[in-house]
């Protein structure tokens, strides 16, 4: 089964139930784009990240697969372009599952890459909004033949690069360093003092159709 091959199944066992976030694909596709612009984060970074998208926090093991795919990805956007893939269900599963998932890794990628950068450059717009386009794709059974399916895959191909060139225009820097954590400390300042502030992840959020 390609599932077990790519890791999809693991990766859906442990992360399918988060009801904060869309998807284990859009989990994905959020430690994708953190990693674009840090290091790898570290198991306790990731309790603290996943505080800020107010996740309930994750057993040792379902953490310690998300460290070892951040360190994974990490060398495969610094290393080989050719080895970093997306975590997305096989063409066993139907078009349509396959086209959502799709749209929220492009979503994850996105937040987590506004989550850690805090802003972006000029020579990356065209790129997010790349990202954002896909991430409001919705499926129509219309589409759910040959064609569909040859679209699928040019999308895939497509968007599977576009972290590798967010990661090459950028030197990482460690996690603490980015806004990441600092929204983290923000948040628990803001909590602390119940007052309410503007968040990074509105900004980086894609509007999909309602």
């Amino acid at each position: 089964m390609q599932d077990d091959i790519s890791g999809w199944t693991d990766w859906n066992q442990n992360f399918d139930e988060i009801e904060e976030i869309s998807s284990p694909s859009e989990l994905h596709g959020l430690l994708t784009g953190v990693v674009c612009v840090t290091e790898a984060p570290t198991r306790d970074e990731w309790l603290q990240i996943l505080s800020t998208l107010d996740v309930p926090k994750l057993d040792d093991s379902a953490i310690a697969v998300l460290s070892e795919e951040a360190e994974d990805i990490f060398h495969a956007l610094s290393e080989d372009e050719l080895d970093y893939l997306p975590m997305l269900p096989d063409d066993e599963h139907s078009l349509s599952e396959r086209v959502k998932a799709l749209a929220d890794w492009c979503e994850g990628v996105v937040l987590g890459f506004g989550l850690a950068s805090g802003q972006i450059r000029a020579e990356e717009k065209e790129l997010i909004e790349s990202l954002q386009d896909v991430a409001s794709v919705e499926f129509d059974e219309s589409d759910n033949d040959e064609e569909g399916e040859a679209s699928y895959q040019e999308l895939y191909e497509f968007v599977r690069l576009i972290p590798v060139s967010l990661s090459m225009g950028r030197k990482k820097i460690a996690v603490a360093e980015s806004s990441l954590l600092q929204n983290f400390h923000s948040k628990m300042k803001q909590a602390l003092e119940n007052s309410e502030g503007n968040s990074v992840v509105e900004m980086f959020t894609p509007n999909r159709p309602s």
